[in-house]
């Protein structure tokens, strides 16, 4: 999970597609965080991605560095923790804290489970990660 969490951070813009009745839906992410072993994202509750994730937990991301590509496919699941949302804070603050704050009722986290990563480039094989 560490070497797929480090890539996203190294792109720092990262897309994430969700499913809202049959059509895809993408939109580009930057926050991540590891908290208790798990990699978390972060969105605002008002925005259609978290009704969309709340009902249909199946997500990808994508994102590309440096000459390779990431796709992580994973459910989404939603963590109301205060703690979870101070983590995703403290590991993100320059981007989120203009946006955000951790009680503000609007700010959530969600962490990534049955996630499986391919990092790829057009010169091997693709690297799995699963976590």
């Amino acid at each position: 999970m560490k070497e797929v969490l480090d890539y996203l951070k190294a792109c720092g813009t990262f897309y994430l597609a969700t499913n809202e009745e049959g059509q895809p839906r993408v939109r580009p992410f930057g926050a991540v965080c590891e908290f208790e072993g798990k990699l978390y994202i972060t969105t605002n509750n008002k925005k259609a991605v978290f009704a969309q994730m709340k009902k249909n937990p199946k997500i990808e991301i994508s994102c590309m560095n440096k000459g390779t590509w990431l796709r992580l496919e994973a459910e989404a699941i939603h963590d109301d923790r205060r703690e979870a949302r101070v983590a995703m804070m403290e590991d993100n603050k320059a981007s989120l804290s203009n946006l955000y704050s951790v009680d503000d009722g609007i700010f959530e986290v969600l962490y990534l489970k049955n996630a499986t990563a391919a990092i790829y480039s057009f010169t091997g094989d693709p690297k799995v990660i699963e976590f």
